[in-house]
């Protein structure tokens, strides 16, 4: 997964809210074909929390059917132990290779809290589980190194961006243990991630502009600070100032831009909201530069 640009994929719905299993068939394909790290499906690009068990069944189905094997599926869960279960046994009977543990539901809870969701819910799947820490969730040294040892867990995403602390994990964790840049528009911190040790990275792009994402990691990957710095002056930085804008945009914005791609992702569905026309239109003239930049159009 360290290999290539992990893809979030977007969960298409009708025009009226239900689920398009066609336009998330054809959104997969697409992101399959640009060459991903791994997928990464219904999880908090794909709107995992607004998903029934029977719409995750087919969301997931569809992601491994397209990748037949060809890059990992890594799903999301989350909420309770109880329920996160409940939702790793769909994954694991369509297929996944492992799953994505989102942070739970709600409430603040003691770090032993937090290992013991982890251990009741690793006893109920043979998948194996990627921590999220962001939110209410965030792991101290020592609970890392007790979910290191669960059998089943094998790496942290982090969505947090202290590096202090991020730095104390990956020096508390065994070699073997996977670390992923999990921030909102993660290729804004990559080169502050690398430093301490976690050069793999999510990217909401790569579901509306492989280019762009693929130049990104090119150019990173090289050590090329100059065509690094272009790419997040012309268009990840502004991307972040719009997506600031209004609360949720993280994942609207994104859907809005494969929209603007002709991607069938469709709308998103409640309590999201989708751009209004005037984000939308400084949207479009902010794809079509970044674009640009990398020899690609609109």
């Amino acid at each position: 997964m360290a290999g290539g640009v992990l893809s979030f994929p977007l969960t298409a719905f009708h025009d009226d809210g239900t689920l398009d299993p066609d336009g998330c068939r054809a959104h997969v394909a697409a992101q399959i074909a640009a060459g991903p790290g791994a997928l990464f499906p219904a999880c908090g690009t794909g709107e995992f929390f607004s998903l029934d068990e029977d719409e995750y069944r087919q969301v997931v189905t569809a992601a491994v059917t397209e990748a037949a094997g060809r890059v990992p599926v890594v799903a999301g869960t989350g909420y309770g132990w109880a329920q996160a279960a409940r939702f790793a046994r769909i994954a694991e009977e369509a297929g996944a290779d492992a799953l994505l543990v989102l942070p739970h539901y709600l409430v603040d809870v003691p770090q032993d809290g937090l290992v013991a969701h982890l251990e009741q819910l690793a006893a109920r799947t043979r998948l194996p589980l990627i921590a999220y820490q962001r939110g209410q969730v965030a792991y101290s040294a020592a609970a890392l190194r007790r979910i290191a040892g669960i059998p089943g867990v094998i790496g942290l995403k982090d969505g947090h961006s202290d590096l202090d602390r991020l730095q104390r994990l990956t020096l508390a964790a065994p070699e073997d243990f996977l670390f992923f840049n999990g921030a909102a528009t993660a290729e804004i911190q990559a080169r502050a991630y690398a430093t301490v040790g976690v050069p793999a990275y999510s990217s909401a792009v790569h579901a509306f502009a492989p280019e762009i994402a693929h130049a990104f990691l090119t150019a990173l990957r090289a050590g090329d600070d100059g065509a690094v710095d272009k790419l997040l002056r012309g268009f990840y930085v502004p991307l972040v100032e719009l997506r600031d804008r209004v609360p949720g945009y993280a994942v609207s914005l994104v859907k809005a831009a494969a929209r603007l791609r002709g991607a069938p992702v469709g709308p998103v569905r409640a309590p999201l909201t989708d751009p209004s026309a005037a984000d939308l239109a400084d949207l479009r003239t902010l794809l079509a530069a970044g674009l640009d930049l990398v020899g690609a159009a609109l």
